[in-house]
């Protein structure tokens, strides 16, 4: 079953660390380069179904190609949800899932953060945003998405 996931990457305080020493992406884009990425789809495979993403390059062009761009390298094959909030969330993104600790479960990233890309679109069902801590720049792979 396919549940198409209509994303953007915003604002939300839920993860655990801080962008501390990492590089800090930000980068101007082309209309041609925002057009390329809202026409990407990502899919996310679930033992519950397949679940398509749809981009938001318009309104967060950095934290949308961040996505992509770790997604091309297969830095997210193999995670897994570590954090489910029935009614509210589900998160993933995070390197450390992969192992059985699950005391990292949470705490990983890629390295980089991206500069924070404030929004109007609401958080609502269906919505894919980056994680992050308190820090605004603080966003690198984890994501949750509203259920």
């Amino acid at each position: 079953m396919k549940f198409l996931i209509n994303i953007f990457i915003g604002f939300f305080l839920i993860m655990n660390f801080s962008p501390g020493f990492a590089e800090v992406k930000q980068k101007t884009f082309t209309k041609k380069e925002i057009t390329k990425m809202a026409e990407s789809r990502a899919v996310i495979e679930t033992k519950f179904g397949d679940m398509e993403l749809k981009f938001f390059p318009e309104v967060a062009p950095n934290h949308v190609n961040n996505f992509i761009e770790l997604a091309k390298k297969g830095f997210y094959d193999g995670t897994i949800f570590h954090r489910v909030i029935p009614g509210f969330m589900i998160q993933g993104g995070d390197p450390n899932s992969k192992s059985p600790d699950k005391s990292q479960h949470g705490m990983g990233g890629p390295g980089h953060t991206v500069k924070a890309e404030f929004n109007e679109k609401l958080h609502k069902r269906g919505i894919l945003s980056m994680a992050r801590s308190g820090h605004p720049d603080s966003a690198g792979s984890q994501f949750f998405i509203c259920v």
